[in-house]
């Protein structure tokens, strides 16, 4: 990694906890920091469901993926990937379809770094440094159009991203730029944490979640705001549903599905 890159990425810091780094202890992997153990302790006393969320967030992503590949999906984009672990977008894809094309948008250096070096040998999958902040920076990396033909359907999947965006920051925005740049036939697929189910949560996850973000609050949204994000698309059955719901491939657990409080969908590009 340069020195530019570690200038640019305070949330490199060992001392601080990264987004990327505490989602991989969730999930048993060994990319993370003392600072990013505690903060995880922390949020699973407040929360202990968490480590199961992060585990269903990883199924629903494999279940997108399945769907739209069954749907002549050719080529993915996931978008704020995190830290390669098994299951992976393309791992998945390239099951069904030898020659999908899967490309990775991050702008951690942690995420990036990794990622390169796991995917250096696979001529049809790519990394790029973006944020879907910077809707039009990302879809114009050149990386990304060596292997993502824009004119033709593609799958865009932002699986656990945007509940770390603040309102101030415009994702609603970025979201609708992506939309109106992807082909007719496209799929949004998103998840995104919702209180709705556990208001009492509010306070003590915002409290915590200042430690990197800021304007935590502005994050927070209920299933209705998340919504918006499918504006312009068709959400294609079940909707936007608790992820335990979305095309699940067992009945088991379903009846708790709301205690898993992350809902997701896909929408269609008409």
């Amino acid at each position: 990694m340069s020195d530019a890159e570690r200038r640019e990425a305070p949330g490199l810091s060992a001392n601080v906890p990264n987004i990327a780094r505490l989602s991989d202890y969730l999930l048993g992997g060994k990319d993370n920091f003392a600072a990013d153990r505690a903060f995880a302790k922390h949020l699973l006393r407040i929360a202990p469901e968490v480590h199961t969320m992060a585990v269903d967030t990883r199924a629903f992503l494999e279940r997108v993926v399945r769907h739209l590949a069954g749907e002549g999906i050719r080529q993915f984009v996931n978008v704020a990937s995190g830290l390669p672990t098994q299951r992976n977008t393309h791992e998945i894809a390239q099951e069904l379809v030898p020659d999908a094309r899967v490309v990775y948008v991050d702008d951690d250096p942690v995420v990036l770094s990794h990622a390169r070096a796991i995917l250096a040998r696979d001529e049809n999958t790519g990394v790029v440094k973006g944020s879907i902040l910077r809707p039009a920076e990302m879809l114009a990396d050149p990386e990304m159009l060596r292997l993502i033909d824009f004119t033709r359907p593609v799958g865009v999947v932002i699986p656990a991203r945007l509940q770390y965006i603040p309102d101030a920051e415009e994702p609603y925005k970025a979201v609708a730029f992506v939309r109106d740049h992807i082909a007719s036939g496209s799929f949004l697929a998103i998840g995104h944490a919702a209180f709705d189910t556990r208001p009492e949560l509010v306070a003590p996850v915002i409290e915590l979640f200042r430690q990197m973000i800021p304007q935590a609050d502005g994050a927070i949204r209920g299933q209705e705001k998340i919504r918006r994000f499918f504006d312009g698309t068709e959400l294609v059955d079940p909707g936007l549903v608790y992820i335990r719901k979305w095309r699940p491939e067992r009945s088991e657990s379903l009846t708790q599905a709301q205690r898993v409080w992350i809902v997701g969908g896909v929408g269609r590009v008409p």
